[in-house]
């Protein structure tokens, strides 16, 4: 069965935003879906490791690609 993935740009948007648009995005999503985003803040290496840590969401994978981050993340229970 496939998996339903939900895009979010944070692009150009410093802290807090791309986590407060992420908990927004994930608030509206089922359990089990992914959100992928991208983000330019170098923060959201620090971030998002928490905020999934804190949320009861699962952080899937957090990559660089130039100045971009691609952060997946898997909505979990909310907590």
């Amino acid at each position: 069965m496939p998996t339903d993935v939900t895009y979010l740009d944070t692009s150009g948007l410093l802290c807090p935003l791309p986590v407060l648009m992420a908990r927004k995005t994930l608030k509206k999503m089922d359990k089990g879906a992914i959100l992928e985003m991208q983000a330019t803040d170098p923060n959201t290496l620090r971030d998002f490791p928490v905020f999934c840590q804190e949320t009861g969401h699962e952080l899937l994978a957090m990559e660089q690609h130039g100045e971009a981050f691609i952060i997946r993340i898997s909505c979990g229970s909310q907590l």
